[in-house]
């Protein structure tokens, strides 16, 4: 098999939109925004603990930006109780993250923006 027809083999075998990942992904969890915020925040505060003036990068700078701007969640309780209130629901965990990341307003935004939970809501909707 050439390497083009690998790759376009490769792209029909993942779509998110179908829960289909790379095996990479098997065992992985998906990460709250708030996760990746709190993780950047102690790694941060480690790096400024340290007696060396070792500067973070710019992609790490951005990336705290963001995920300051976009966490929803500030303490790990709260973290815990939405994870736990979305895996209670037998999500699988790209749409749990998803959800808890994006917020929408009603399972119609929730479907457009997350098209695997169109089974979900057909299931639980009825």
């Amino acid at each position: 098999m050439t390497a083009v027809r690998k790759q376009i083999k490769l792209e029909e075998d993942e779509d998110a939109a179908q829960l289909k990942f790379p095996s990479e992904f098997k065992n992985a969890d998906a990460l709250l925004i708030s996760e990746v915020h709190m993780l950047l925040k102690v790694r941060k505060e480690q790096n400024e603990e340290m007696d060396e003036d070792q500067e973070l990068s710019a992609v790490f700078n951005k990336t705290l930006e963001y995920t300051e701007k976009f966490s929803f969640y500030q303490n790990r309780e709260t973290i815990k109780a939405v994870r736990e209130n979305l895996q209670s629901k037998n999500l699988h965990k790209f749409e749990a993250a998803c959800l808890a990341n994006l917020c929408p307003d009603n399972y119609e935004e929730a479907k457009a923006l997350i098209p695997s939970l169109e089974v979900f809501f057909l299931t639980y909707m009825v």
